[in-house]
């Protein structure tokens, strides 16, 4: 049985036992509300009403798996907001869920965020079933490559049974296409039996446009503000106290019902709140006391275009309290190094200059003026822990919004892959890789849909084609909304065990390894770090130290050969990886096994990683 401590996520249908069933709705400005229980016996059962707005009726002879509705006045009826789970889809009836589950992960306690290796999951195209129950057979081969957590894109209940997640309408619903709640705590159980943490992709800045029936309950929309994908929630206007709670009784419901290790907060800056203490401040206190009450490590990582280290300083010196920041512009100054692309968002990078202060600071515009953004952006970030920052080569974003959603293995060549895969993995941040990454994954991962309504697909397709006009792409995008562009993105495990993607899977394997393995790498600090970029030959040269452990690695990402002096300290040295050695698909590595630094320069092989371990270290 559930060995934890239940928090009492009071909102929804809570079984009780014997046949009985609470159901608590929060729908301030309607009068009368009853629950249309469905079925053989279908009956309506009126619910009493409190002056704070909420409805409230307990009902003997309901069961897991009953079905049933909430009739507003006498005159619509709608899904539960809190539902559990819709097994007949956005627009149909609301289930009973029970809340038994035979948890056997009674000793995890969680990791520490410094030890996360993130592994982004999409669940519809990581397998060809698509489902929560498909995944668990691969964990073993992720464990084996040196995971430490998987990362599940958004699973609340969205329209149809294709979608990236992010229309999702049902924020406590797991969506039924994927194997519902049962499935998901399978999974989760499954990874902590492995020692995998699991994170989840959660979306509290909008909701879809399918289903969405939360303004029939209640403001739970404000009209003073827009984003990009409809109303705002409404947090900081009036009755915004009981959203926030519904949202953040969310957060906890995935902590204690489905053992979930952290979460992902999508797109923080689409949530708009003028508040004195803000939503994702009292989110991020809620939190921190969940993991205290139930004895184990959990987090609440944000996802910001703005470059705000406030997210996550303490909120006693006026910060949110979060625990870490997805960092787009890691991302951005080596895509823009690798690829050349200079369109979109990646006009504001490209040099040398600009993957020296994604390393040496974290963000690389705290304050610059931003051609693309057209103003100033962020923040300095100087004083953010290394430990905080979540970086990487490719995410279901930076694929997805590439011209037909292209990977970086369909844009760059091999020796690139293996340079990519160094910066992010020797880096002194927490690394993320994105689902087929390791092997060289061809499928693309464009953005997909299933809507039933012919208007809003088409809206879709409009918008798609609307926000990338301006990257000049030279093919249209995909079309969302029909199948064979999701069934594109399904992965094909089987290119693990050929050619060069096997070999590319080996090196992640053998960079993982380090980085666990040698102590200044698994150190996760900016402070015991030099870092020096030379921009006319396009390289990179890093120290890093932790005790008695020493490296340095050289990144070249010219085309071409190039030799420069280097301050690597006096020593002995030894080269522990070079991409471009024979047994990684290379061409053979110009810098010799063991060496002694004379204050030569030293001449590196075109797109290349040289790692460098000081004395006898293995």
């Amino acid at each position: 049985m559930d060995h934890m401590a239940k928090l009492d996520i009071t909102i929804g249908a809570t079984h009780l036992s014997a046949g009985r069933c609470r159901f608590r709705l929060w729908a301030p400005t309607t009068e009368q509300v009853e629950v249309h229980l469905l079925g053989r016996e279908e009956r309506l059962l009126p619910m009493e009403k409190s002056e704070s707005g909420y409805h409230e009726a307990t009902a003997d002879g309901v069961e897991p798996g009953a079905l049933y509705l909430f009739r507003l006045d006498g005159k619509i009826e709608r899904p539960d907001p809190a539902s559990r789970s819709q097994p007949q889809g956005v627009h149909g009836p609301s289930q009973v869920v029970a809340r038994g589950f035979e948890w056997r992960d009674g000793g995890w306690c969680g990791l520490p965020l410094r030890d996360y290796i993130f592994y982004e999951i999409h669940v519809g195209t990581f397998t060809p079933e698509g489902t929560f129950e498909a995944v668990i057979p691969r964990l073993d081969d992720l464990k084996e490559l040196g995971i430490t957590a998987i990362e599940l894109m958004p699973v609340a209940q969205f329209p149809g049974a294709r979608n990236w997640g992010y229309d999702g309408v049902y924020p406590f619903a797991v969506q039924d296409s994927y194997g519902g709640p049962d499935g998901l705590k399978r999974l989760v159980d499954a990874c902590h039996a492995r020692g995998l943490g699991v994170v989840l992709d959660v979306v509290y800045n909008h909701l879809g446009p399918e289903g969405n029936y939360l303004g029939d309950f209640g403001p739970y929309f404000s009209d003073r503000y827009r984003t990009p994908w409809g109303p705002a929630i409404n947090f900081d206007g009036p009755h915004s106290d009981e959203v926030r709670r519904f949202f953040i009784d969310n957060a906890l419901y995935w902590f204690s019902e489905f053992h979930i290790d952290a979460l992902r907060l999508d797109a923080v800056h689409a949530i708009f709140d003028k508040s004195a203490v803000a939503f994702l401040e009292e989110l991020g206190a809620a939190v921190q006391d969940c993991s205290e009450r139930l004895n184990r490590c959990i987090y609440a990582l944000a996802e910001s275009t703005l470059n705000q280290p406030r997210l996550i300083q303490p909120r006693e010196a006026g910060g949110y309290g979060l625990d870490g920041l997805w960092n787009d512009d890691f991302h951005h100054a080596l895509h823009a190094l690798l690829s050349g692309d200079r369109t979109g968002h990646y006009q504001d990078f490209g040099s040398m200059g600009h993957l020296v202060k994604a390393f040496t600071e974290g963000f690389v515009y705290t304050g610059q003026y931003s051609r693309y953004w057209q103003r100033r952006r962020g923040a300095s970030s100087r004083a953010i822990p290394a430990s905080c920052f979540v970086v990487f080569a490719q995410n279901h974003d930076q694929v997805g919004n590439q011209e037909g959603g292209r990977r970086l293995s369909q844009s760059i060549d091999f020796e690139g892959l293996k340079l990519a895969a160094a910066v992010v993995l020797l880096s002194p941040f927490v690394p993320l890789l994105f689902m087929g990454e390791e092997y060289g994954e061809t499928a693309p991962f464009p953005f997909f849909i299933s809507h039933s309504a012919p208007g809003l697909a088409e809206a879709v397709r409009r918008g798609r084609l609307a926000e990338f006009e301006a990257y000049g792409w030279q093919e249209e995008p995909p079309d969302p909304q029909n199948e064979a562009t999701f069934l594109s993105a399904k992965l094909d495990f089987g290119l693990r065990g050929k050619g060069r993607h096997k070999l590319l899977l080996e090196y992640y394997r053998e960079l993982i390894k380090l980085r666990k393995g040698v102590p200044a790498l698994a150190d996760l600090s900016k402070e015991r770090m030099e870092v020096l970029g030379h921009e006319e030959e396009k390289m990179l040269f890093l120290r890093r130290w932790a005790d008695n452990s020493e490296v340095v690695i050289f990144f070249n990402f010219s085309h071409a050969e190039a030799s420069m002096a280097l301050p690597i300290p006096e020593g002995e040295w030894r080269k522990a990886l070079d991409s471009a050695s024979p047994r990684w698909g290379g061409g053979g590595g110009i810098i010799p096994e063991n060496l002694q630094p004379q204050g030569t320069s030293l001449t590196l092989n075109p797109l290349s990683v040289t790692l460098l371990v000081k004395g006898e270290e293995s």
